[in-house]
Order: structure tokens, then sequence, then C-alpha cells
């Protein structure tokens, strides 16, 4: 509607001839093209409207990604002790602990072929910074992240996420 007001004045403005005013509609001039002040403000709202969703939407997924990589470390970690106990027969003992895929141990019993790449680059830790408990159990592991407290126990983010093998 505006477009064509202002169409309208510019024919009378201009004088175009009777014969060209109902010819193709004539371009707006430069210096009066472009979005008014109004309508910036109302893009720059929806904007901001759209992000706000998105950012209420992402602030609570870092807690749940971390409890995710939790339990990948696990499995991770997991399938290193089963490279380790088909290299050399066992698991690693609960002094050697997850040290013993990082570090040949020097403990008793020491691997016979222990690999020299070991079996983790560094020793594992959960996402929350603290190390992962290792407990041997008869013919098996215990891995556990003890969740965002660090503590035994917990519900939420800081229940234990664990995996039994063996």
């Amino acid at each position: 509607m505006r477009i064509v007001l202002k169409q309208y004045y510019y024919s009378l403005t201009f004088r175009v001839p009777a014969r060209k005013r109902h010819a193709a509609p004539q371009s707006i001039p430069p210096s009066e093209a472009g979005l008014t002040l109004v309508e910036m403000i109302v893009v720059l709202a929806i904007i901001a409207i759209v992000g706000s969703l998105v950012v209420m939407n992402v602030i609570s997924r870092p807690d749940e990604a971390r409890v995710t990589t939790a339990r990948t470390d696990i499995k991770t970690i997991s399938a290193a002790l089963k490279m380790y106990r088909l290299d050399n027969g066992n698991y690693p003992t609960q002094e050697q602990g997850l040290k013993a895929l990082v570090e040949k141990p020097t403990s008793a019993p020491v691997p016979a072929a222990w690999s020299a790449e070991g079996y983790l680059p560094e020793p594992p830790k959960d996402p929350w910074g603290n190390p992962y408990s290792y407990t041997v159990t008869g013919t098996g592991f215990e891995l556990k992240s003890f969740g965002k407290d660090g503590k035994p126990g917990g519900e939420g983010l800081d229940a234990d996420i664990d995996g039994k093998q063996g």
C-alpha cells in the first residue's frame, strides 16, 4: 500500500506525461528505498524471541551431555580392560587400578604381554573431573562414576553411573 501511494505521489510530483502514467510502475528513488526504523525493531524483536527460545532449550543440556559422556567413557574403559585381560590373562588388581591401562604395572602380578602403546592415553576422569571408581569383583570388575557430586549414591545428576562386567 505504501509503495502504491508513493508511486502515485511521484507520478504527480514529477509531472510524468499522461501516456506514461499507466505504464509500468516507476521505481522508488534510492533515497526513499529501504526499511523504516519500526520495521527494523520488529525484525530484531523476532530474532530476540527466537534466540531466547533456543537458549532456554540448550541451557539444560550440558549436564545431560556429561551423563552420556560418562556412560560412553565407561564403555571405552571396559573395552580397554577387556583388551588388557586378553593380553595378560587377568584384569588389573585393585591396587594397580586403572593406572595399569596407562603405565605398565610394576607390582605383582606384573603383566607379561602389556601393550607397549598402553590401553588408554591418560588416566581416565569422569566429565566432572573425578576419577572413575574401579573395583575387582571375583572374575570381573565394576566401573563407576559417582556423578556430579562425586559421592556414592544420590539422585538425578548426583546419581552413580555404573558398568558391571564379568
